[in-house]
């Protein structure tokens, strides 16, 4: 394990799709400076990330996971659980922990479909890598006025 300064986690589920915003972050962060973990699902995302974050390692954590109707249960609330495990993480550990967990309205398994989310998951990725550098260089800025720990991406290489 490398001393990096972004860990990003990817649920397993759809993983040619999800990966792809691993390749959008890494557009703008260089993948050195990001350890990459998987997770069997979505599901177990906000556990490992929140694990990630006490660490203090990582100046911040990325969840990636591409959520869908398989018809059988109700993915609007897995999807509602991951997203609001992932808040909690950052909360509980003060580390920001930001979520490209992803749950479209109508997908089918069709290479069309696929196409389109794997695009789509590459600029999610970017959005997020530069999220990520925002809200850290936000926090480092003002760290005496709001007295939170914050790990600086200062001592990160330049992107």
């Amino acid at each position: 394990m490398t001393s990096s300064c972004y860990a990003f986690v990817k649920a397993n589920w759809h993983d040619d799709i999800v990966s792809r915003a691993l390749d959008g972050f890494c557009e703008i962060i260089p993948s050195a400076q990001v350890d990459v973990f998987d997770v069997p699902g979505a599901f177990e995302l906000p556990l490992f990330c929140r694990d990630l974050a006490a660490s203090g390692r990582y100046a911040a954590v990325i969840g990636a996971a591409l959520v869908v109707d398989g018809g059988i249960y109700r993915h609007d609330f897995v999807a509602q659980a991951v997203v609001d495990g992932l808040m909690r993480a950052g909360m509980e550990t003060s580390v920001p922990v930001l979520s490209v967990s992803l749950t479209p309205h109508h997908y089918q398994e069709t290479d069309h479909h696929s196409q389109i989310f794997r695009n789509h998951f590459v600029e999610k990725g970017r959005e997020a890598a530069r999220a990520a550098i925002m809200i850290c260089r936000a926090r480092a800025s003002s760290a005496s006025l709001i007295n939170v720990p914050c790990r600086s991406i200062e001592s990160c290489p330049s992107f």
